[in-house]
């Protein structure tokens, strides 16, 4: 195997392992949507929209703890604030997406049965997702650039270990 095919099966892994985490992590805040959802709205007298808001509004913050702690653990920690204000506002247009979908649904149709709710709130939450997943990842958890990845997994172990993983420079 050639070393542009094996970079590429290697950058594809990655992507692979991202995706899979994304989805765990997601999964579960799909979970919390989707039960704070039927919760609110079979419990109390919110509007439809208002309760998917809501439910959306505290799975996007159980979400960032699982983005940044499992996820993207492994991504620039540099810029907390910046982190989070552009995480906010990509979340925030995914809720418009998602909550969008179902208020057109609920009032420009008028489908707001219980399972018909959960259907295209489960819709809106699989077209944000999509766009969660592009914007976290290019604009959110950005990746190390190569050499600072290399430097901080160096630093875990220790000065010694570190020095000998430098390859000795031998001029050709």
């Amino acid at each position: 195997m050639s070393y542009r095919g094996g970079a590429l099966r290697g950058q594809l892994d990655q992507l692979m392992r991202e995706v899979a985490k994304f989805g765990a992590v997601g999964g579960m805040g799909l979970l919390v949507n989707l039960a704070v959802f039927n919760l609110v709205r079979h419990t109390t007298e919110v509007p439809v929209v208002r309760a998917s808001i809501l439910a959306t509004v505290i799975a996007i913050a159980f979400n960032y703890v699982g983005f940044r702690y499992f996820t993207y653990r492994d991504r620039d920690k540099s810029g907390r604030t910046k982190e989070l204000t552009l995480f906010l506002l990509f979340s925030v247009i995914g809720l418009v997406i998602e909550n969008g979908i179902l208020y057109a649904a609920t009032y420009g149709y008028g489908w707001d049965s219980p399972l018909q709710s959960n259907v295209f709130k489960f819709l809106g939450i699989g077209i944000a997702t999509l766009f969660r997943f592009w914007s976290y990842r290019t604009w959110v958890f950005r990746a190390l650039p190569a050499r600072e990845a290399v430097h901080t997994a160096e630093s875990f172990l220790g000065p010694r270990r570190a020095e000998r993983a430098e390859p000795d420079r031998v001029s050709r």
